[in-house]
């Protein structure tokens, strides 16, 4: 069995998840990587075995957290391969705009199926290996719109206040089994997701500029997280006072929302 730490990261083929695969391996955990884009996957091995020495090593898996089946039998192949598994990054997601009575069914059951389905096939699936291992620890990432009233993006705020609700109760669950949990929750990040994002392009660009902060900065954070073991990151100041604002003055932020977000 290994003596490194084994970590297993969902949605790993570009943004939060590609950075977040890199920077465990720099720290010299062993990464099991999975997404449905096989070909993007093949980046991140090159990049992993181009990092200085030692690193830990990467192994790609082409699986889809929507397919219960395929989460399982990735976890088993990473523990095959490694011996252990000690740490998952539930990441895997996808965004969606337009409003909950007219938006296209087919788009919302997609964010349903891989914001909610898709964590708990990955955390049903790791679990039962890290308890083999004798602990571990899950990183949740949520958003700091898990408490918004959000209009227009009702549906992807209500995945992720089920990550973040899951990832707190969790906590209490795995106690027992030494397995800790982290709700992360992550403001506007550099990546692929917004212009990936499901249903109705609107009026965001004509909404006030919100930071945005790099992949990287987000994983070095998730990577924090599993050494310190917290209980809940949020990274800036601007994503702290969103977070605050959704706690106190919810109609406010959600008006401020609606004139951002409504469709045409």
């Amino acid at each position: 069995m290994s003596e490194k730490r084994v970590a297993f990261i969902t949605g790993a083929s570009s943004g939060i998840g590609f950075a977040a695969a890199l920077e465990f391996a720099k720290q010299g955990v062993h990464v099991a990587a999975t997404a449905r884009r096989a070909e993007r996957l093949k980046a991140l091995e090159q990049a992993v075995h181009a990092l200085p020495e030692p690193h830990g090593d990467i192994l790609t898996l082409a699986a889809d957290v929507r397919d219960m089946d395929a989460v399982q039998a990735a976890v088993d192949l990473a523990v095959k391969r490694f011996g252990r598994l000690d740490i998952l990054v539930a990441n895997a997601g996808v965004g969606q705009r337009g409003s909950v009575s007219d938006s296209e069914w087919e788009h919302i059951e997609t964010l349903l199926r891989t914001n909610i389905d898709g964590v708990l096939h990955s955390v049903r699936a790791a679990v039962p290996e890290m308890r083999n291992s004798g602990g571990g620890h899950i990183v949740m990432i949520s958003s700091v719109v898990a408490n918004m009233t959000a209009p227009y993006t009702a549906a992807y705020s209500a995945s992720k206040a089920f990550v973040s609700s899951l990832a707190r109760s969790l906590r209490l669950e795995l106690e027992p089994d030494h397995i800790w949990v982290t709700d992360m929750l992550v403001g506007r990040t550099e990546s692929e997701f917004n212009e990936r994002r499901l249903g109705a392009r609107g009026y965001a660009d004509k909404a006030p500029r919100i930071p945005v902060m790099s992949a990287e900065k987000v994983a070095q954070a998730i990577v924090k997280a599993t050494n310190q073991r917290k209980k809940t990151v949020i990274l800036r100041p601007f994503d702290r006072l969103i977070v605050w604002a959704n706690l106190l003055v919810p109609e406010m932020v959600g008006r401020r929302a609606l004139k951002q977000y409504k469709t045409p």
